[in-house]
């Protein structure tokens, strides 16, 4: 695990674990511990934790046999702020569901803010990333 201070305001810890599901709750212990470092409320902690379980799900959903064989990762980026926690999660080229399906549904309504690409370029190969960030008390990212 590596760790950067962006500037004095932002800490930013990279997080890469094998693109397994025996490796999803790694994740989401980190996504916690710096949730609570963010000064996030349980509540808000508990939500990030089921939301980044079910990105990850997302991630690893479609993956064949082949696939699960491959060196692929799950590659995170948390960005610590005072009062919020953004959460990059990029793995494997996957499909993900329409906005319109029940999953896509329950992982919007746990985080403010859910934005999802694909990035063909990147370092580990093609791939698919999603972005969560959640922030203090009841609020919500405009």
């Amino acid at each position: 695990m590596a760790a950067s201070v962006a500037d004095a305001s932002l800490d930013v810890v990279q997080l890469d674990v094998p693109a397994h599901p025996a490796y999803v709750a790694v994740v989401r212990t980190a996504a916690a511990g710096l949730a609570a470092r963010a000064d996030l409320t349980l509540d808000r902690i508990e939500d990030l934790r089921i939301a980044v379980d079910e990105a990850c799900a997302l991630l690893l959903h479609r993956r064949t046999v082949q696939d699960a064989v491959d060196d692929a990762i799950i590659r995170c980026l948390f960005t610590v702020e005072d009062d919020a926690l953004t959460v990059d999660i990029s793995g494997p080229q996957v499909d993900l569901p329409e906005p319109s399906a029940f999953a896509w549904a329950v992982l919007d309504a746990l985080v403010d803010a859910l934005r999802t690409g694909e990035d063909p370029d990147a370092e580990v190969g093609p791939s698919t990333w999603l972005r969560l960030s959640v922030r203090g008390g009841t609020g919500s990212w405009t």
